[in-house]
């Protein structure tokens, strides 16, 4: 029996020969650096953080600081990324977070990981649909004169989302692509204009001042702008599906994180600039997600304002897509392991996509909408429901389940390369990982101490430990069925993680003379 210390890594492309190899394999050589790079950044959303969650930042918490809090969270990202992008190097799995914990871990820590990853990147995906849906509903009232409810276009969403998950990832990259770049030119023509025509206060740098983080909020604060980056962190899982995937992965991991970092915290900076750093709390209080579009209007026009409403809506489809496409091969993942049933470790034999993931996530995305739809019984009038509640609640769900999952991967990192006996050789990439480890629990920490906060909740309210209970409960049930396998089937459970290299040495088994 393989054992987790025993375990091995591959440094090329997994190539399996057999029928059932080829089944249990994504098709390779499908991105590049440009393909992997759109695909990832595409969840980040950047329309939506700069027009949604930078202004409920600046409102809830009050705290003039948050573009220096970008600048922080970019260094402890990239920390995270030292240790992350070398065990990507060695560790090709579209499972990524729970095939890099079980790797160091152990495949029980690994078969917990992988619930929480695929909660909590449903969660994130579901959570869309809320806004989504009631965007699109306000611009058909709008432009087209139509009133229907949210949830009809979010329905809409969900089954053109599942169609294109079928489809090449390649064509999903170019999708993602075109949709990110329009999105990533608007928000800089804004940035532009904002520097151009600043408010009262001039070119003021004060949002930069760590005396602006001073304060009970920063924790909290830090919960709310780590959402931002998601998506980063997804690289690994396209590996399968790279020509050099220990050459491509930690590039991107690297241009997305430096990218995203220097990107939001100039445009939160181009907020404050605009109202002025000792005005922006109250004009985020005053206009909250509609900050952005005002400020456009003003300095560019109703055509350039009406232009970016409608990129606002594009933009988040490019992020349901994106997280569609990290659910699916999390699902592909765990089914070719033995921690899903086994249709889900097969690909369609046209696009070479994971296919029965892609159903699966569409599956439970048409059901949350259907539900909260149902449940919808707010008063006439009152538009708030979808992105109070689905947005609100289950983004905040798949944001606590991610920054756990990113502090484990930082300690198996350790782990991975101690084992090893690579501890000196790799001591500074070592040395990031724990520090990024213990700031990404910090994080986790006050993610959890203030979710009431985060989902606008009252202090008393059960869903402060109702929700992140969620991902609590996801966290045992992975260890409930690793502990199983491990005594019950532990050929399975030392095949967790392993992805195509517990088909290679199937094959090298099976070759060997009696």
């Amino acid at each position: 029996m393989t054992t987790d210390s025993s375990r091995t890594a591959t440094s090329a492309p997994d190539r399996i020969s057999t029928f059932k190899g080829e089944e249990r394999a994504l098709r390779a050589d499908r991105l590049g650096t440009g393909g992997l790079l759109l695909s990832v950044l595409a969840a980040t959303a950047p329309l939506m953080v700069v027009a949604g969650v930078m202004p409920t930042t600046f409102a809830v918490m009050g705290i003039v600081g948050q573009p220096l809090l970008f600048v922080v969270l970019g260094v402890v990202l990239v920390l995270f990324s030292v240790g992350y992008a070398e065990m990507s190097r060695h560790v090709h799995n579209a499972g990524a977070f729970y095939a890099y914990i079980s790797r160091g871990l152990g495949g029980t820590a690994g078969a917990s990981a992988a619930l929480v990853a695929l909660l909590a990147y449903n969660a994130l995906q579901v959570g869309i649909y809320g806004i989504f849906g009631f965007e699109v509903s306000g611009l058909l009232a709008t432009y087209a004169d139509l009133e229907i409810a949210w949830w009809i276009p979010a329905l809409a969403a969900v089954l053109a989302v599942g169609a294109l998950g079928w489809l090449k990832i390649d064509v999903n990259a170019r999708v993602l692509g075109v949709l990110l770049l329009i999105e990533v030119a608007l928000v800089v023509a804004f940035d532009v204009a904002a520097v151009a025509d600043p408010g009262a206060q001039g070119l003021s740098l004060h949002a930069f001042d760590p005396d602006t983080l001073t304060g009970a909020g920063v924790g909290t604060a830090l919960c709310f702008c780590i959402a931002a980056f998601l998506g980063f962190e997804q690289a690994p899982v396209y590996a399968e599906e790279t020509s050099r995937p220990h050459v491509l992965v930690p590039r991107v991991m690297f241009l997305a994180v430096g990218g995203v970092a220097v990107f939001f915290a100039l445009s939160s900076w181009a907020l404050t600039v605009a109202t002025g750093p000792a005005h922006i709390v109250g004009a985020a209080r005053e206009q909250s997600a509609g900050l952005l579009f005002s400020l456009t209007e003003s300095r560019l026009g109703g055509t350039f304002t009406d232009v970016l409403h409608v990129l606002f809506v594009t933009g988040m489809f490019a992020a349901l897509l994106s997280f569609h496409n990290v659910v699916a091969r999390y699902a592909f993942a765990m089914g070719r392991e033995g921690l899903l049933p086994a249709a889900f470790g097969r690909t369609s034999g046209t696009s070479g996509a994971p296919g029965t993931g892609s159903v699966l996530q569409t599956a439970v995305s048409a059901l949350v909408v259907v539900g909260f739809a149902i449940a919808d019984d707010r008063p006439a009038g009152d538009p708030t429901e979808p992105v109070l509640h689905l947005f609100t609640w289950a983004g905040n769900i798949g944001a606590l389940g991610v920054i756990v999952l990113m502090a484990a991967a930082s300690f198996s990192v350790v782990a991975f390369f101690v084992r090893r006996g690579a501890g000196r050789a790799q001591g500074a990439r070592l040395a990031a990982s724990a520090l990024a480890g213990l700031a990404l629990l910090v994080i986790a920490g006050y993610t959890v101490k203030d979710f009431d906060v985060l989902v606008g909740a009252g202090p008393g309210s059960s869903l402060s430990w109702v929700l992140p209970g969620v991902i609590g409960l996801a966290l045992v049930a992975g260890l409930v069925q690793g502990l199983l396998l491990r005594s019950r089937a532990p050929e399975r459970h030392a095949r967790i993680g392993l992805g195509n290299e517990a088909f290679r040495l199937d094959n090298a088994a099976s070759s060997r003379p009696e």
